[in-house]
């Protein structure tokens, strides 16, 4: 059964950090880790500056080092630490890591990194964005029940060029089966309704994926269930 939709962008905007992604627990974490020392008398509101302040103290490399310690403890061995410690001065390891599963917390990590050192770690770029996707089948929304954002990704991308990253990089996923790779592209996901016959999602992720759906128009696009049967 085809089902299709009408995509509608109605939000866009370029973000430098996730919403979330640090609280006061971490930032007392942090500080913990850093041997900051007493912080009960530091007030939740000066907790962030207090930390980027105290990281800012040590070169660069070691800061990489002691948050890609907190962040990653024992999924990343010591070795692997300390090339990125380096490496992540120069280059964005949330765009660039090989395990994508890891980089919305590398992108995380160069958040709080740029902001210590007032640009000397690459600008972080990451995109929010929400469209509306409508569709004059009501029961057609029921393909968002499962695996919603390899769903997503299979229409996103008819709305950006050709030669758009997701397309180059994965498109036999896109084309059909399993794409577990999706829950990694889309960082954050939320959806709501606010029809019978439309569901308008809010998602955040890196630039890196979605720059060119900045330039969408509205389009409409079709999808099949049988996108989701796996021949193997």
């Amino acid at each position: 059964m085809k089902n299709t939709f009408n995509i509608k962008v109605l939000e866009f905007k370029i973000i430098e950090e996730l919403p979330n992604a640090w609280n006061f627990d971490s930032y007392k974490n942090l500080l913990n880790v850093m041997e900051y020392g007493d912080i009960s008398d530091i007030a939740d509101n000066d907790l962030k500056d207090m930390c980027l302040m105290y990281l800012s103290e040590n070169d660069p490399e070691e800061s990489a080092a002691i948050v890609l310690d907190y962040i990653f403890n024992e999924r990343l061995n010591s070795g692997q630490k300390d090339n990125l410690s380096n490496e992540m001065i120069d280059e964005k390891m949330y765009e660039e890591y090989a395990d994508i599963a890891m980089h919305e917390e590398f992108f995380n990590i160069h958040q709080l990194l740029y902001k210590a050192y007032n640009g000397k770690f690459p600008h972080p770029e990451a995109v929010s964005f929400k469209i509306e996707i409508s569709s004059k089948n009501k029961q057609s929304l029921s393909i968002f029940d499962e695996q919603t954002e390899a769903t997503l990704l299979r229409l996103l991308v008819q709305g950006m060029p050709d030669n758009t990253l997701i397309k180059r990089l994965y498109d036999e996923q896109l084309e059909k089966g399993k794409f577990n790779e999706a829950k990694d592209i889309i960082w954050q996901l939320t959806k709501q309704s606010n029809e019978l016959d439309t569901f308008i999602f809010s998602i955040t992720s890196s630039a890196y994926w979605f720059k060119d759906l900045k330039y969408a128009d509205d389009f409409d696009v079709e999808i099949s269930h049988d996108v989701y049967v796996d021949d193997n």
